[in-house]
């Protein structure tokens, strides 16, 4: 019993032996830490990096120790647009070497222990039977952060140049080919697009959109799909009916021939002036609401023998108003002049003499051609 008891104290004594051998020896290092997601960077921000980069590399070379030479100090890598334009094609540009070089640099530059110089070449050149090859030295890290350095100047330069010849060329060479491409004779009408190409591309944009979502819901509920796209075509065609009756009136109004006779009834089957005339006469025995009523119809029938429209005595005011076109200059004033018809012919309204001037001088102003008021009489020739 006591030799087993010794035999297990002499096991655990050799097991904490070896530990603290083991402790005591080098930790090995940790790996770097990796870099991530690139980041998405402009030439200018590639630059700060570049430059800052270029400070850790002297801080790390320096002080050579595990805090200045963290690679996490390094950064994502960067992800950098070619040109300065909304799509541009980018380069990754990626610093794990760098990072590798930092994981080492906190260790100090050790000599070679047992190194052997190289060799010499025997007498004679080469084939020699005792000849060896000479091995270059391997580079330490102090050396190998110089050459981060140097290459972190490149880079900087690089950019530095890239951006002046950017800035300073403004692609003078594209810039001919496309003027010469202008210049033929396929672009010789070429214009800028007006305000009508431009709503009607918005306009077709809008269609293309309303079908692409008519065809999702189509998937989703057919008879959806199918209302909107009916529906849509109802509309259209209802609005292709309704301009085109809207066409065919106003030809047929303006189609009227010129020599044709004023039909039996109509306002232009009497003479304007003798209209004028009526009005006058009401007008002097003080008959205002009578007047009136005579010179709205003296203006109608001076448009109507015009061709404004065709002959009907059957035509309402409002109706005659209807008949003239939404861009002609005479219908704001034919509309005054109805609406003082109406209030005082059909509204039974009293009409004074301030009423019937100033209807006197809407229908002269009416009728056209030349023209003019008669002096005193009232009547217009």
């Amino acid at each position: 019993m006591r030799a087993w008891l010794k035999c297990a104290s002499a096991a655990v004594a050799a097991l904490m032996a070896v530990a603290q051998v083991r402790a005591a020896g080098p930790i090995p290092a940790a790996p770097a830490a990796p870099a991530g997601k690139a980041h998405e960077a402009t030439r200018q921000e590639y630059r700060e990096h570049l430059e800052a980069l270029a400070g850790l590399v002297d801080a790390c070379a320096k002080a050579r120790d595990a805090k200045t030479c963290d690679p996490a100090l390094v950064g994502s890598d960067d992800r950098v647009a070619l040109e300065d334009t909304p799509n541009a094609e980018r380069r990754l540009v990626r610093y794990g070497w760098l990072r590798v070089l930092f994981a080492k640099a906190a260790e100090k530059d050790k000599p070679a222990a047992g190194a052997k110089p190289p060799a010499q070449p025997l007498p004679g050149g080469k084939g020699g039977a005792g000849e060896e090859a000479v091995q270059p030295a391997p580079r330490t890290t102090a050396e190998l952060l110089q050459d981060a350095a140097a290459r972190l100047a490149r880079d900087l330069a690089e950019v530095d140049a890239a951006g002046k010849t950017a800035a300073a060329s403004g692609h003078p060479a594209e810039r001919e080919i496309m003027r010469q491409v202008l210049a033929g004779r396929d672009f010789r009408g070429l214009k800028d697009p007006s305000v009508r190409d431009t709503a009607m591309e918005r306009f077709g944009n809008w269609l293309n959109k309303l079908f692409e979502s008519a065809a999702k819901l189509r998937s989703r509920s057919a008879w959806i799909g199918r209302v909107i796209v009916w529906g849509f075509i109802l509309a259209v065609c209802v609005a292709l009916i309704w301009g085109l009756l809207q066409m065919e009136r106003r030809w047929r109004v303006r189609l009227v021939p010129e020599m044709s006779e004023a039909a039996p009834g109509a306002a232009s089957a009497r003479d304007w002036q003798l209209w004028f005339d009526d009005a006058d006469r009401c007008a002097a025995a003080g008959e205002w609401r009578q007047a009136l009523h005579f010179v709205y119809w003296a203006a109608i029938s001076r448009l109507e023998s015009k061709r404004l429209w065709p002959a009907d005595r059957a035509r309402t005011p409002r109706e005659y108003l209807a008949l003239v076109g939404a861009d002609d200059p005479r219908k704001a004033g034919l509309a005054r002049l109805t609406r003082s018809f109406e209030r005082t012919w059909y509204g039974g309204r009293a009409a004074g003499e301030g009423d019937y001037r100033q209807a006197e001088e809407l229908a002269a102003a009416l009728i056209a051609g030349g023209a003019r008021a008669g002096a005193g009489g009232g009547q217009v020739q």
